[in-house]
C-alpha cells in the first residue's frame, strides 16, 4: 500500500482501541503531510463519530416503534413513532441520511402503526 510522498503512516482515529486502531478498521490510517488535508482528515472523522450516534439514535428510536407494534400497544407506538419521526427529519437536515430515506423510513412507520 504505497503512497505517494503527500502521505505518511499515523494514526488518526479519535476512538481509537489500545492497539491504535479503529473498531472497525483493519489496517493503519493515513495521515497527510498538508496542512488541509489534516484539517480534513480530523473533521471527517469528527463527522463520522457524529454520524454514526444518530444512526445508532435511529435505529434505536424505530425498535422502539416496532416493539410497541409488536406489543399491540398503538398509544406508544404513536408516541414513540412522533420521536422517531422528529429524529429522522433532524438527521435529515444535517444530512447524516438523505431526504428521501427519511420519507420513506416514517412511512413505514406510519403503515405499521396503522395497521394496529
Amino acid at each position: 500500500m504505497a503512497r505517494s510522498g503527500v502521505y505518511r503512516r499515523a494514526f488518526v482515529s479519535l476512538d481509537t482501541t489500545e492497539d491504535g486502531k479503529r473498531p472497525n478498521q483493519k489496517g493503519l490510517a493515513f495521515m497527510a503531510n498538508i496542512k488541509s488535508q489534516k484539517k480534513r482528515i480530523i473533521t471527517n472523522e469528527k463527522r463520522r463519530m457524529r454520524n454514526r450516534a444518530v444512526k445508532s439514535e435511529l435505529k434505536t428510536a424505530v425498535r422502539h416503534v416496532k416493539d410497541a407494534v409488536a406489543e399491540g400497544n398503538g398509544k406508544d407506538a404513536y408516541a414513540f413513532a412522533c420521536e422517531a419521526c422528529r429524529l429522522m427529519d433532524k438527521a435529515a437536515s444535517k444530512g447524516v441520511i438523505h431526504k428521501n430515506q427519511a420519507a420513506n423510513r416514517k412511512s413505514g412507520l406510519a403503515v405499521a402503526i396503522n395497521a394496529l
